[in-house]
C-alpha cells in the first residue's frame, strides 16, 4: 500500500510540475518601417563663404502632425561637402499607412531659414531625400 502511495504522489507531482509551469510566449508581431535616407551635399562653390549654417532633419506625419526635427549637422557654409563626400543620414519610421513630409530645414546665421522638403508616400519603404544645396 505504501508503495502505491508513493508512485501516486510522484505521478500526481511529475504531472502538476509539467502541465502548470508553462507559460505561453507571446512574439509580438514585427514591426514594419520605412526608411529615409537624406543626402546633403553641393555643386556649388562656397569657398569664400564664412556664416554659419545649421542643418536639421525633418519628418511629419499627414494624419496626426507628428513632427521629427533634429538638428544633425552645423559648420560654415563653405565646409558643406561636395559630391564625392556627401552627407548620409538614415531614419527608420514604422511603416503606418500614413504619407510624410520628409527633408532638410537649414538656418543661415544673420541671414535667414529655409528648407528642401519633399513626400514619402504611405506605401513607400525606402525614399531617398537627396539636396544638392544651392
Amino acid at each position: 500500500m505504501k508503495y502505491y502511495l508513493i508512485t501516486a504522489m510522484m505521478a500526481i507531482t511529475a504531472i502538476c510540475l509539467t502541465t502548470s509551469c508553462k507559460k505561453e510566449k507571446t512574439i509580438p508581431p514585427p514591426v514594419s518601417t520605412r526608411t529615409l535616407r537624406f543626402i546633403l551635399y553641393t555643386d556649388k562653390d562656397f569657398s569664400t563663404d564664412d556664416h554659419n549654417i545649421s542643418f536639421a532633419l525633418h519628418i511629419s506625419n499627414h494624419n496626426t502632425g507628428i513632427t521629427f526635427d533634429s538638428t544633425v549637422v552645423a559648420f560654415k557654409v563653405k565646409d558643406i561637402p561636395h559630391k564625392a563626400n556627401q552627407l548620409v543620414f538614415e531614419k527608420k519610421v514604422p511603416l503606418d499607412g500614413s504619407d510624410l513630409t520628409a527633408g532638410f530645414t537649414y538656418t543661415i546665421e544673420n541671414v535667414g531659414f529655409s528648407w528642401h522638403l519633399d513626400t514619402c508616400a504611405a506605401n513607400k519603404k525606402l525614399k531617398i531625400i537627396e539636396y544638392p544645396f544651392e
